[in-house]
């Protein structure tokens, strides 16, 4: 599998002791928060946004960087989404009092998609208007270390929405990932700040020592630019592996992690990546997870190759709707949840039609908007591969031997419309892998299996309006 993927990617070998998995959003956010109250020389942030009330996160920014005068911040952030709320209190405003009070070592920066220009960006609504794309990331590096997510930075990644989160000590991955956070930057919009007496304004400019020209001007230029930047990022003799010295490999086992990239039109090294990995002879087992179920149809080929024919048992695990972050939402957006299940209902009719030893599962705790509801937003897989038992009698699964960690949801709209940053892990290390059994087996703890019947039943069948803004939204270029 190692030289299969060495072949189409960067690679990291490192150790498995440098990685820790943290399972649920209280950990995650008082993870983050004393790492960054203890930075000493960079962190970056790279999330789709920040929430707008998130005034505790950005005060542990500011006292840091008033303990820490080496210290500099970047955070890069979605323009569309960073800005939804102009005039009103936003990302953007939030994030403008950092630039105020430090002005040289805080840098600002939003990216906005080629794929919303002219008179789309002019008439689709706010609301709607990142079915077009967006900056999808999740890295939040702090001095030499990373955590790799898929949840963003507001109050309910923090409190009662689940995701993933694996932290990365490892200067050599975290100073990695510092340089895609930055080239991201650099094709990205500044935070511009207007300083008057009474009040302090700011505007998204386009600086003359970005590295493309602005996304809404010439979106062709911007996309080639864009990916003569990245792809040397992200190719397999990019980053050679320097060989691990004694002090740092003090055992037998191998991890390596391989940096993955959406960058629609032109760049996409996650979905041959996870080809690959479904389609290993060794495969015995897969656990696969997207809150959002909508699989692109390469990812539902390959899920349903590698389980055909009673090959490696597959389990799916999704939101159920009353864990979806858009249930019971207003206008159009309410309408995402029953669309999911009609999602779910066409994947389980192929997975029939192709024999396939597939189970779905809905994860719900709670229902959202109610006391002690949780929202799903978890998103990857663990696979699980035979190997011989130390004494050499037959097969042997401790756990997962790879999982795949980071931002997608591995859906149309993420492979053709939004930037996504993720990583392949493989190991051989017991250790690891039953750090990451126990993260897959936390998250089913809270699901049942569902089935054609019931997602065909008066309760959960697709309206028409459902299926009629699902037709719309793919009409006009959007996607779910």
């Amino acid at each position: 599998l190692d030289y299969r993927l060495s072949d189409l990617l960067s690679r990291f070998d490192i150790n498995a002791d440098e990685i820790q998995v943290l399972e649920g959003p209280e950990g995650f956010y008082e993870t983050l928060r004393s790492k960054i109250r203890n930075a000493k020389t960079r962190i970056y942030l790279s999330t789709l946004y920040i929430g707008k009330t998130e005034h505790e996160l950005v005060a542990t920014i500011h006292d840091a960087l008033s303990r820490s005068p080496q210290l500099k911040v970047s955070i890069l952030t979605d323009a569309l989404r960073g800005t939804r709320e102009d005039p009103q209190p936003s990302c953007a405003s939030l994030l403008a009092s950092l630039v105020v009070d430090f002005p040289a070592r805080v840098e600002i920066r939003m990216y906005h998609t080629p794929n919303l220009t002219g008179l789309r960006k002019r008439f689709i609504p706010k609301r709607i208007n990142e079915g077009w794309g967006l900056q999808h990331i999740k890295l939040y590096g702090i001095d030499d270390e990373v955590i790799l997510s898929g949840a963003n930075l507001s109050s309910d990644y923090f409190t009662n929405r689940q995701d993933r989160y694996h932290v990365f000590s490892s200067s050599r991955i975290t100073d990695y990932f510092a340089r895609v956070h930055h080239a991201v930057c650099s094709i990205s919009f500044l935070l511009d700040i207007s300083d008057s007496k009474d009040t302090v304004s700011y505007s998204l400019i386009w600086p003359s020592s970005n590295l493309a020209p602005s996304p809404l001007y010439n979106p062709k230029r911007y996309i080639s630019a864009a990916t003569s930047l990245l792809l040397p990022l992200f190719s397999p003799s990019a980053f050679p592996t320097p060989a691990l010295s004694n002090s740092e490999n003090n055992n037998t086992s191998t991890t390596t992690l391989y940096p993955l990239l959406s960058h629609p039109p032109t760049l996409n090294t996650e979905l041959p990546a996870l080809k690959t990995l479904l389609s290993s002879p060794f495969l015995h087992s897969y656990t696969f997870t997207a809150g959002y179920f909508n699989p692109h149809h390469l990812i539902t080929s390959s899920l349903l190759a590698a389980s055909s024919n009673s090959k490696a048992r597959g389990i799916v695990l999704t939101a159920s709707p009353s864990a979806n972050g858009f249930f019971k939402s207003p206008g159009i957006s309410g309408l995402l949840p029953p669309a999911y299940s009609h999602l779910s209902l066409r994947f389980l009719q192929r997975v029939r039609l192709a024999n396939a030893s597939i189970k779905l599962r809905e994860w719900q705790r709670g229902t959202v908007g109610e006391k002690d509801g949780w929202t799903y937003h978890a998103k990857g897989i663990w696979t699980y591969f035979l190997s011989k038992s130390q004494d050499g009698r037959g097969d042997r699964i401790v756990g997962p031997g790879a999982t795949v960690i980071g931002s997608s949801n591995y859906t149309s709209r993420s492979y053709g419309l939004d930037l996504e940053v993720g990583a392949l892990v493989v190991t051989d290390d017991e250790g690891l892998m039953r750090k990451w059994k126990r993260e897959e087996e936390g998250l089913r703890e809270f699901t049942r299996e569902i089935g054609e019947r019931e997602l065909e039943g008066e309760e959960r069948r697709a309206g028409w309006r459902v299926r009629v803004a699902m037709w719309i939204v793919k009409l006009v270029g959007g996607s779910l």
